[in-house]
């Protein structure tokens, strides 16, 4: 097994809710306690998780985990907060994942293991669904909404969300690091700049994973796909990808006939065999709310001139 010295950090903002099961997780991981920190980084919460870091940060260390919290209060940005996170660190790979996320308990081994191989900069780990309950979720959960094997195959090149993902010190150093005041698609930009930039490559390690929660309601749906949307548009404007082509509004009502006409009376009958579902039986008009509310995103976003700066790691760490 190969145990670098990690740092990782997570962003958060009015982590309140998901904090106490995320710590859990991370005081359960079975990296050497001495070969890695946790920094959490409060990116300026209204609630209680200033109090819950520091209290965490007491009762890791009495168990030998080095949890540390710290604060981006300028800007109001997970990029921006996950780079507070990298200047703090001095560790050789910075490992990156969200709040609402339960990183499973070898995750981090296993996370680590690519870059054994010097060439690795990037690494890629799973991202699944926790168990839910709602319509939504259980659609979502079907699709594999979140997994990393949607951004690993796109056509310009692969990325890995930052839910899940490692990079090597040595790579910001040549790329620098998250462009602060983006608001999406901050991931897909760095994986990138280091791929075109740099002589490293990017793997996927599939095993090694975190757990996400999916979205409960149509309206945090709709906000979700939105923001994908605009992730589009901004990754257009910084690197000239193609934007997603829009729905026609004869192709729109075409899917919508096809769903009423031939898979509504397909999915009933084979929902009362008990061959199907309500997730099976809706399947086409989520897809097709997912799909507009992506559309007007990408319509409507404009990157702002702010959101082109990099901020820069010094070379010598400092």
């Amino acid at each position: 097994m190969f145990f670098p010295h990690v740092s990782v950090v997570i962003p958060v903002y009015n982590g309140e809710s998901d904090l106490p099961d995320l710590i859990t997780c991370l005081r359960a991981q079975t990296y050497p306690n001495e070969r890695v920190e946790y920094l959490l980084v409060d990116n300026n919460s209204g609630d209680r998780t200033p109090l819950i870091l520091q209290q965490a940060a007491q009762e890791a260390a009495s168990q030998g985990v080095t949890l540390r919290p710290l604060q981006e209060n300028k800007i109001q940005s997970s990029y921006a907060a996950r780079n507070t996170g990298i200047h703090a660190s001095k560790a050789e790979i910075i490992a990156f994942t969200d709040a609402d996320c339960r990183p499973q308990p070898t995750w981090l081994a296993t996370l680590m293991q690519p870059f054994a191989e010097p060439k690795i900069g990037v690494v890629a780990g799973e991202i699944v669904a926790l168990p839910g309950k709602t319509l939504l979720e259980q659609h979502a959960e079907r699709e594999k909404a979140l997994s990393q094997q949607h951004t690993l195959d796109h056509p310009f090149y692969p990325y890995g969300q930052t839910a899940n993902l490692a990079i090597r010190r040595k790579s910001l150093e040549q790329v620098g690091l998250f462009r602060p005041y983006l608001t999406t698609g901050g991931d897909a930009d760095i994986c990138w700049r280091i791929q075109i930039q740099t002589d490293y490559r990017l793997q996927f390690a599939p095993t090694a994973v975190v757990q996400h929660r999916h979205r409960q309601t149509l309206r945090e749906l709709k906000s979700q796909w939105q923001r994908y949307g605009r992730s589009n548009r901004y990754l257009h404007e910084l690197h000239g990808v193609d934007l997603r082509p829009e729905v026609t509004a004869q192709e729109y009502v075409y899917q919508l006939v096809r769903w009423v006409v031939k898979e509504v009376p397909i999915n009933s009958v084979k929902a009362i065999a008990g061959k199907a579902t309500l997730v099976d039986i809706l399947k086409t008009p989520i897809n097709l709310f997912n799909v507009r509310a992506r559309a007007a995103g990408q319509r409507d976003a404009k990157l702002p001139e702010s959101a082109k700066e990099i901020e820069w790691l010094p070379r010598d760490g400092g």
